[in-house]
């Protein structure tokens, strides 16, 4: 799973990187080391035909659901053919750019938290899935979800499910609303980043508190002492 993530770069900033100069932006999140649930981040996505740039609440049920299902944060790959997630894998695909998430080892109460990256430390751009068409109605019916698959091939040290990330033209691929959610899942399926792309270093503890903000969240362990 992710429950955190490290989005230390302005949204503009990203946007750049992803080559969307021309986007419109409703974004007025700071950057931050230690984005949590229950928080607004910034999301890149297409709607009617527009590059946008918003402000989504990280957290979904859809309206339907209520009192039926739990509040998620993360989607899991095998599952977004399934009702549930439908709509959202056919109008509300987007991208979360980041530096990188944590997860933690270790048994409850004395877990490790680690930062996870790539390698060659560029940007990751998470896969999301988001209910962009509230933002009509009531920003706070709005959230997204970052979809999650099999940590299989060397992760598994570190957690058993790992975000899906993309290459900047995979995931521009994946926004493209002419694509079919069918293809939609095979790209993610065959285009996301090998666990080889990632490293990882032990973070201090300090990452555990909701609102712990600070470049040095981020740094490893060693360099925090």
């Amino acid at each position: 799973m992710c429950g955190r993530f490290d989005q230390s770069q302005t949204a503009r900033f990203y946007a750049n990187i992803f080559g969307w100069t021309d986007a419109v932006f409703d974004s007025e999140s700071a950057p931050t080391t230690n984005a949590a649930p229950g928080t607004y981040r910034p999301v890149l996505h297409v709607q009617d035909g527009q590059r946008r740039v918003d402000d989504v609440f990280w957290s979904y049920r859809a309206k339907w659901a209520d009192g039926k299902v739990p509040i998620c944060i993360n989607a899991r790959l095998e599952k977004l053919p399934n009702r549930y997630w439908a709509r959202l894998l056919k109008n509300g695909r987007g991208i979360v750019p980041a530096e990188g998430w944590y997860e933690w080892t270790g048994e409850k109460g004395h877990k490790q938290p680690w930062h996870i990256h790539r390698k060659d430390r560029a940007p990751l751009f998470l896969v999301a899935l988001a209910n962009f068409g509230a933002f009509e109605e009531n920003r706070a019916e709005a959230g997204f979800v970052l979809v999650t698959d099999d940590a299989s091939g060397g992760m598994l040290d570190i957690h058993d499910r790992r975000p899906v990330v993309l290459d900047a033209e995979d995931a521009k691929l994946w926004l493209d609303p002419g694509l079919a959610p069918q293809q939609a899942v095979e790209l993610l399926r065959h285009a996301a980043l090998p666990s080889e792309a990632f490293e990882w270093h032990k973070v201090g503890t300090a990452v555990n508190r909701a609102g712990a903000d600070g470049p040095q969240i981020a740094l490893p362990l060693e360099e925090q002492e």
